[in-house]
């Protein structure tokens, strides 16, 4: 069976909906499912070190199920699977959970630095992000035709090359503090409060990304 494409939401109420959908999924695996996963078994008496990895592993099939379905590599997740297996066998080697807890810092370290990459090829971070969200809120169509800017306008091109940087330097200073939480504070409350915090910083990306693109003529 060939493949549908995916059709483009009608009206407003339709895209508002089919983004709330988009995160909505995105928070389930990236917090309620890691988190609820790490304090439900530590409730059961799991040890800290399986109760860090289990829920982490159990998102590795969500995540190449995501690429299945939407038929495309997509770096971040790939850059999420290769940091979860890397922790993974550091922490089953070490056997110190700190070490798992720390694997969260390099992740948004790396996601920082190779964000900042991206300012330098034809394809910045936002470019690709972009792609899940508008197509979303306005099908495949719809995303083709506002990412067919990217050639033709250059204060397009520097919009999304702002936003761009200011994703990355804001990952590379989370992992900073997340290290510093994962070593100074209880093994029990990191998860909770680097959790806490990240939302916190995602909120504010998100609020800055939101005024920024209603500001700049970007949002659809």
């Amino acid at each position: 069976m060939i493949p549908q494409a995916v059709s483009a939401p009608s009206t407003p109420a339709e895209r508002r909906a089919a983004l709330r959908r988009h995160f909505a999924r995105q928070l389930l695996l990236e917090v309620a499912l890691p988190l609820g996963g790490y304090y439900a078994l530590r409730a059961a008496g799991a040890h800290p070190l399986l109760a860090l990895l289990a829920p982490a592993l159990i998102t590795v099939p969500f995540l190449i199920h995501g690429a299945v379905r939407q038929r495309r590599l997509d770096m971040v997740a790939l850059c999420t699977l290769t940091l979860i297996t890397l922790g993974a066998v550091m922490s089953l080697i070490t056997g110190d959970a700190r070490t798992l807890l720390v694997r969260d810092s390099w992740l948004f370290g790396a996601l920082g630095a190779w964000i900042l990459l991206t300012l330098w090829t034809r394809r910045p971070f936002m470019r690709i992000t972009a792609q899940a969200i508008v197509t979303a809120k306005i099908g495949e169509a719809g995303y083709r035709q506002w990412d067919a800017r990217w050639d033709t306008d250059s204060r397009f091109r520097h919009h999304l090359r702002l936003l761009t940087a200011v994703w990355g330097v804001t990952f590379l200073v989370d992992a900073v503090v997340r290290i510093a939480l994962a070593y100074t504070l209880p093994v029990d409350s990191v998860p909770l409060v680097s959790t806490v915090q990240w939302l916190v910083v995602l909120g504010g990306l998100i609020f800055f990304q939101n005024a920024y693109v209603t500001k700049h003529g970007l949002k659809v």
